[in-house]
């Protein structure tokens, strides 16, 4: 008796599920024609930064070429990218398409208690924060929130809040956060002119020989094989000035203040360990990891920011790496 063969039977890979649109990391929406009052705080921007800030995600060059077709409208008149809009005017958006990203994950109701409660001074446009060593003052790197993120949680109704500058994640200091436009426009130029000056409290290695010392080594920026971001001094490198002064010395190191004259990445700590004297805590750049022997009761309440630690090693920013 002959046995048919049996037709062979090909296996269906069922196609995965389609995750709903709130799962999908980056799905398309359409909006419809917008018609947007620019109020005071917006004014006397060019008119391609406040689409830019309207529109996040959408390409500058999308930007220009619905501006240079006339589908923007100031005040139903065409209008080209530079021209400055005004409180009161209405800016016409065509219909975009815009990627919807996936939220990000939204800070605790801990770390927001935190936060808030490291805001030392706030007026009307103003606010600033003693932010802690560790926290970065915006997300991205593997960071799903930092400062300035975790602030927007906690004060959901404000329309306006933007860093002004930045602090290292390591670095514990105030920073200054802008809650009005024109306040963030008039603070950052007021440190490109140099009229607002940053201090802050470094532990460096060694007995620190001049009460007053002048580093003016030229710095320049290079990638390790790793992509790690480094910084050395170099000849062909931007002209770079830190300020030092002795605040108060310990057996075997000393507490200083640093004031950056210029603001180059990792400026004092590279000019530091330059003289012989790297951050202790900055492995980076020599200092190590550890606290050398004999650190004293007061010098560890310094370094960990204790209330109970003597008012003038603590008033200013400790910049710390870690």
């Amino acid at each position: 008796m002959t046995r048919k063969p049996q037709a062979r039977r090909t296996p269906v890979r069922k196609a995965p599920a389609a995750k709903p649109a709130a799962e999908r990391a980056d799905s398309a929406v359409q909006t419809g024609v917008q018609l947007v009052t620019v109020d005071p705080d917006m004014a006397g921007q060019r008119l391609d930064n406040f689409l830019m800030a309207r529109l996040r995600g959408v390409p500058r060059s999308i930007i220009y070429r619905i501006v240079r077709k006339g589908e923007v409208r100031v005040n139903k008149g065409r209008v080209k990218p530079d021209a400055r809009v005004q409180a009161g005017d209405v800016v016409r958006i065509p219909p975009m398409v815009q990627k919807a990203k996936a939220p990000a994950a939204a800070p605790g109701d801990r770390v927001q208690r935190v936060m808030e409660a490291a805001v030392v001074f706030e007026n009307d446009e103003l606010l600033l924060v003693n932010k802690p060593s560790g926290i970065a003052v915006h997300g991205g790197s593997g960071l799903s929130f930092g400062l300035i993120e975790v602030l927007r949680a906690s004060r959901p109704d404000a329309r306006f809040l933007e860093l002004v500058h930045r602090l290292d994640r390591d670095t514990s200091g105030l920073v200054m956060v802008a809650k009005k436009r024109s306040a963030l426009k008039f603070l950052q130029d007021e440190l490109r002119q140099k009229r607002i000056r940053k201090h802050y409290h470094a532990l460096v290695a060694g007995d620190w020989a001049n009460a007053v010392q002048k580093v003016s080594e030229p710095l320049q920026r290079y990638e390790m094989p790793n992509g790690e971001r480094r910084v050395e001094v170099n000849g062909e490198g931007k002209a770079s000035l830190t300020l030092f002064r002795v605040v108060r010395r310990f057996e075997g190191y000393t507490l200083v203040e640093a004031s950056p004259v210029t603001g180059r990445t990792h400026q004092i700590r590279v000019h530091a360990a330059h003289i012989g004297h790297p951050l202790v805590g900055d492995p980076l750049y020599g200092g190590g990891l550890k606290l050398p022997k004999g650190a004293t009761a007061e010098l560890v309440a310094v370094l960990r920011g204790d209330k109970d630690a003597p008012k003038d090693l603590r008033q200013h920013a400790l910049a710390l790496a870690g």
